[in-house]
């Protein structure tokens, strides 16, 4: 997966040096479940950065903040209060990472907010929403999008989705990665994440978690994708997999 990364990355940054110098570039990575969309935009980031601090460095501009910066969509996941306003609580925590257990319409907000121009002088700081895994609620303004930012890399399960307002989140996009991998790898990672996680008390929950919450997610995405740019196959790292 780190080789694929470097590639990726190298070609980010030729593509930032072709846009305007006010704009940003913004990258979707959708996939299913456990198919290693956040590993991939981890190592993305990570060597995008590296090399725009390297080509800095060389023309005597370095600049001490990182250009590239990732995104993960689970901040926008609804809270567990909102879930239980809903009129059916119960399916709503059992489907928990349903589109529509998601805030699409803050997220689509977001993203458009990341296409306005940027500028020396007065670009304001755009914040975005993480999820804390303790709490097992979204923090709200947990991250900073300052100019500095040229590239942003959004990460999640629907960030490419054909649907409703997620759609207008999808076009604002440069480019939509689609991470493809078997659904029997992916089912099997899940099973050992959800426990590892704690999300499953056991083996048999988080079986039942995989088919019946994450494989109908999947086939939902699948059904209703934005046409991706560019196809990534999912490679298993052992360098880059849970223990």
């Amino acid at each position: 997966m780190d080789e694929t990364a470097r590639e990726l990355a190298t070609i980010l940054v030729s593509k930032l040096g072709s846009i305007p110098p006010n704009a940003r570039l913004l990258v979707a990575i959708a996939g299913f479940p456990a198919s290693g969309k956040s590993t991939l935009a981890v190592l993305v980031v990570d060597h995008v950065n590296t090399l725009l601090a390297n080509a800095n460095a060389e023309h005597s501009c370095a600049t001490p903040f990182p250009q590239a910066i990732m995104i993960g969509l689970d901040g926008w996941h609804l809270t567990r209060a909102q879930l239980d306003a809903m009129d059916n609580p119960k399916l709503a925590h059992d489907r928990r990472g349903a589109h529509w257990t998601f805030d699409g319409q803050s997220y689509a907000s977001f993203a458009q907010l990341l296409r306005a121009p940027v500028s020396e002088e007065d670009t304001a700081v755009i914040t975005a929403p993480s999820f804390d895994h303790a709490l097992k609620d979204p923090t709200p303004d947990a991250v900073a999008v300052h100019r500095h930012h040229r590239i942003v890399v959004i990460e999640g399960l629907y960030t490419m989705l054909d649907v409703d307002v997620w759609r207008a989140a999808a076009e604002a996009m440069d480019e939509r990665w689609w991470v493809d991998a078997d659904w029997e790898v992916a089912r099997a990672r899940l099973i050992k994440r959800h426990v590892l996680t704690g999300i499953a008390k056991d083996i048999q929950e988080a079986n039942w978690r995989a088919d019946e919450n994450d494989g109908p997610n999947g086939k939902f995405i699948v059904e209703n994708l934005y046409k991706p740019t560019r196809k990534v196959r999912s490679i298993d790292d052992p360098l880059y997999t849970l223990p």
